[in-house]
């Protein structure tokens, strides 16, 4: 019987399932073994011995670099080996033993960070029963190491000095604190391991900043004008947790601004003060010396220069460190640009006319009326002029006090001026007109105003009336001649009638 196409198939995949081995077997029964594996381990570790708990000191790695960290401060050579074994001197600065070392000291001294708050967290657990509001109040954890050894089991704080340790009002609140602590002393065999504990924090703390003091020595030569834009130490920081110098040229501003940066738990507390995305750029001293409105612009700036000058060391382009110094000097007067005071507004005067120097204006009749139009009247003149050693009188416009000038001093005790008569020549056409009114002719001579009296005003009789026909150049004809249409207060009228006197 022939086979058909599907029979071959599963032919094939019986016999590839038989020379295959069982891969699923196997990944279970590793997948059973090892939580049981973890689970050994958890229950193996053992949080009463400190040796369990902190394994850094014992590491090689760490002997090892603090080997080579003791050598290097007592002033020998570090000399490391390629992996031919020649010690020649190289050529990259990642095959620079010394860079090599720097950024081994760098990782350590991150590891020696971590490893000290474990072993802050094991002297916590011991001697919570003796003085249990202490980490409430000491927070540091070296200085609480400190104060720990310091008191050890005694009860009485009065008779523990820790002046030298702690700040005033803090040594304050301990003492009064531990009087009235609930805490009962600790066994000898917990206090010899917390006391334990303590000399370990404090052996780190001591290799740690060995360790950093050789990395600031070395930075000098590594990063010259890296270090000086931000300080040896933060330098030294900021390579380490980059994973380099070459590492740290390839990274962004923006990343290098945020290195180091510590996310602060407020334990149910506002957020709103907190200053995120403060990283080591934050604490070099261009940025702390600027005034807290700027320092964010400041440390951006700042960040922005690292990152120009990590490449500029990575590369080994300036050694001197002069590219350093010229950016600092810049960074500096930039932020010094940033707090002068806006510039005061000036009043600028008006242009000059445009008028060309020398130049004769062209005089007549037009500019004579211009100057009549826009000069000043003998009343302003008079206004602005003072006498000497004579008060002016002045008057209230509002709130403003205007002063009169010499008008009123002649005694008249009048402020109205005489108006000058005008030095222009009456037109034809107005002359014409003034004729034709009555001011012309016969008559020229014998018009008066018709707010004239005849009352005069003598010494010798008092009030005396005048015959207006016996006043000279009047005429009893020519005024009986007067138009009846004309107005009897205009200057060409007179009186209408005239009764004679007996």
């Amino acid at each position: 019987m022939a086979q058909t196409l599907a029979d071959t198939f599963l032919a094939d995949l019986d016999q590839l399932s038989d020379d295959e081995p069982n891969h699923e077997e196997e990944q279970h029964q590793e997948q059973e073994k090892q939580p049981t594996d973890e689970l050994d381990d958890i229950e193996a570790l053992n949080y009463d011995d400190l040796g369990a708990v902190a394994k850094l000191s014992r590491s090689g790695v760490y002997k090892d670099i603090m080997e080579k960290v003791t050598a290097a401060a007592e002033g020998k050579e570090v000399k490391m080996e390629d992996q031919n074994g020649s010690t020649e001197a190289t050529v990259t600065l990642e095959d620079d033993p010394t860079y090599k070392l720097l950024v081994q000291c760098n990782r350590l001294a991150v590891d020696i960070d971590n490893e000290i708050t474990i072993v802050h967290n094991f002297i916590r657990d011991k001697y919570r029963l003796k003085f249990p509001e202490l980490e409430s109040l000491v927070h540091h954890p070296i200085d609480y190491a400190r104060v720990v050894k310091r008191i050890g089991n005694e009860m009485d704080l009065t008779l523990v000095n820790l002046d030298d340790m702690l700040p005033a009002a803090t040594v304050m609140v301990v003492t009064v604190t531990g009087t009235t602590t609930s805490g009962k002393p600790l066994s000898q065999e917990n206090l010899d391991k917390a006391l334990e504990a303590c000399e370990m924090a404090f052996k780190l703390d001591e290799d740690k900043h060995k360790i950093l003091q050789f990395v600031e020595s070395r930075m000098a030569s590594i990063a010259p004008n890296l270090s000086l834009i931000v300080g040896s130490e933060i330098a030294a920081k900021l390579m380490g947790l980059a994973g380099g110098l070459h590492a740290l040229s390839r990274m962004p501003a923006c990343n290098v601004l945020v290195l180091g940066a510590k996310r602060k738990n407020l334990a149910g507390f506002s957020s709103a003060t907190a200053q995120p995305h403060q990283g080591l750029v934050y604490a070099c001293a261009v940025v702390t010396q600027t005034p807290p409105s700027l320092r964010i612009k400041a440390a951006r700036l700042v960040a922005a220069k690292c990152t120009l000058l990590a490449r500029v060391d990575a590369y080994g382009q300036d050694p001197t460190g002069a590219a350093g110094q010229k950016m600092r000097e810049e960074i500096i007067a930039k932020i010094e640009k940033w707090q002068e005071p806006p510039p005061a507004k000036t009043v600028k005067p008006l242009p000059k006319p445009d008028e060309h120097e020398g130049r004769k204006r062209r005089g007549g009749r037009r500019l004579r009326k211009m100057k009549e139009r826009y000069g000043l009247t003998d009343m302003r003149v008079a206004q602005n002029r003072m006498n000497f050693n004579q008060q002016e009188e002045e008057y209230m416009d509002g709130d403003e006090v205007v002063g009169l000038g010499v008008l009123g001093k002649e005694g008249s005790g009048r402020l109205r001026m005489v108006a000058n008569q005008s030095k222009l020549k009456i037109s034809a056409k107005n002359a014409k007109k003034a004729r034709q009114a009555g001011y012309g002719g016969a008559t020229s001579g014998l018009q008066s105003s018709g707010m004239q009296t005849s009352l005069a005003f003598t010494p010798v009789q008092g009030f005396e009336l005048a015959d207006p026909t016996k006043l000279p150049g009047n005429n009893p004809a020519s005024l009986q001649e007067r138009s009846g249409t004309e107005s009897y207060f205009s200057n060409v009228s007179g009186f209408r009638s005239i009764k004679k006197l007996g």
